[in-house]
């Protein structure tokens, strides 16, 4: 399978298993892969977290890190005790080359936030939740995961925006009162594929 075959297929693909294999199928090439097409979202989402998280030594949870290119832009914000999360093995063994993180395990795709800890003051998401990637069941896990005051960083590409029920549990969970939208910012996602996303900074009340 070619590089651009892995991205094009990666919407169509189910969760659990066939996402994991699949990710394991595309971790030799993906770096090169997803930065061909001038990746934008890790450093979108870093700095998106450095405007409200000061704490640079605070511990932070980087779901579904994948290779590591997330890890690698939390640490060139100045993040300094990154903790990553995936499905895939392969994936991880990438992410564990960078250098960048404290710890790195492989998580489940029936309890994905088994990892998340009390001294985990945030939990980021970049391009890690909707279509291609975890279900929607995961944005409100990674919600109800947060310590109070806890911070969720989390990306929506396009092709997750078109269904309605993402944004919809976001503003549903501000009604409630459970969570305060301190940003979200349309933007650049894979710009040479023409594909955006929206970056939001949700803070649990």
């Amino acid at each position: 399978m070619s590089n651009s075959d892995f991205l094009d297929n990666i919407y169509q693909v189910k969760s659990g298993d066939p996402m994991r294999q699949a990710y394991d199928q595309w971790a030799d090439s993906y770096d090169a892969d997803i930065e061909q097409k001038q990746y934008r979202t890790p450093a979108r989402i870093a700095q998106a977290l450095a405007r409200h998280l000061s704490d640079k030594a605070a511990p932070i949870l980087d779901f579904a890190c994948g290779t590591g290119l997330s890890g690698q832009a939390l640490h060139a914000a100045g993040f300094t005790s990154i903790d990553g999360v995936d499905l895939s093995e392969k994936m991880l063994s990438k992410a564990r080359d960078k250098g960048v993180y404290r710890s790195l395990t492989p998580c489940q795709a029936d309890a994905p936030f088994d990892a998340v800890s009390e001294e985990h003051r945030a939990i980021t998401a970049t391009g890690a939740i909707g279509a291609g990637a975890a279900p929607i069941e995961c944005l409100s896990q990674a919600i109800d995961h947060l310590p109070s005051d806890g911070l969720l960083c989390v990306s929506l590409n396009d092709h997750t925006l078109e269904d309605p029920r993402y944004e919809a549990l976001i503003a549903d969970a501000v009604a409630a009162g459970t969570i305060e939208v301190l940003e979200s910012e349309h933007g650049e996602h894979l710009p040479e594929i023409n594909l955006s996303a929206r970056v939001y900074v949700i803070r649990k009340r």
